[in-house]
This record gives structure tokens, C-alpha cells and sequence, in this order.
């Protein structure tokens, strides 16, 4: 049996500049650009926590953009 199979994977909550969410395995280095949001657990777990802080899709660029042209009007 692999070792991916013999245990379950840990995972960390990850965030990037632009305030968009994914998840990472804790045993490897995070890719450029993203950073540790704090939450770690099961994938699952990981996922739902996502799931509930997550609430606006848009990239955070986008977000002050609309904001700004709306202070405009």
C-alpha cells in the first residue's frame, strides 16, 4: 500500500494577493505567491473552512476597482 494511501494527508488553508483561497499539503513548500491563512486538517476540513470565509469570488483587484468607480458615480 502507498503512503499516500496509508495515512491522511494534512493540509493547510492557503491565500494570495489577490485574497483567493485554495488548499496545500503541509509537508511541501507553499508556490510563489501564496502565504498560510492559519487553518490546517483534513482536506475536508480545510474545504468547508474555505467554504464559509470565502464569500466573495471576485479577486481583491477587481473588488477595489468596482468599489472605486462606484465612490466615482
Amino acid at each position: 500500500m502507498s503512503e499516500e494511501h496509508s495515512a491522511p494527508a494534512e493540509f493547510r488553508v492557503v491565500r494570495n494577493d489577490e485574497e483567493q483561497y485554495s488548499v496545500w499539503w503541509t509537508d511541501r513548500d507553499l508556490p510563489a505567491g501564496w502565504y498560510a491563512e492559519g487553518t490546517e486538517g483534513t482536506r475536508e476540513a480545510c474545504l468547508a473552512h474555505i467554504d464559509e470565509i470565502w464569500t466573495d469570488l471576485r479577486p481583491a483587484s477587481l473588488r477595489r476597482r468596482m468599489a472605486e468607480q462606484a465612490a466615482a458615480v
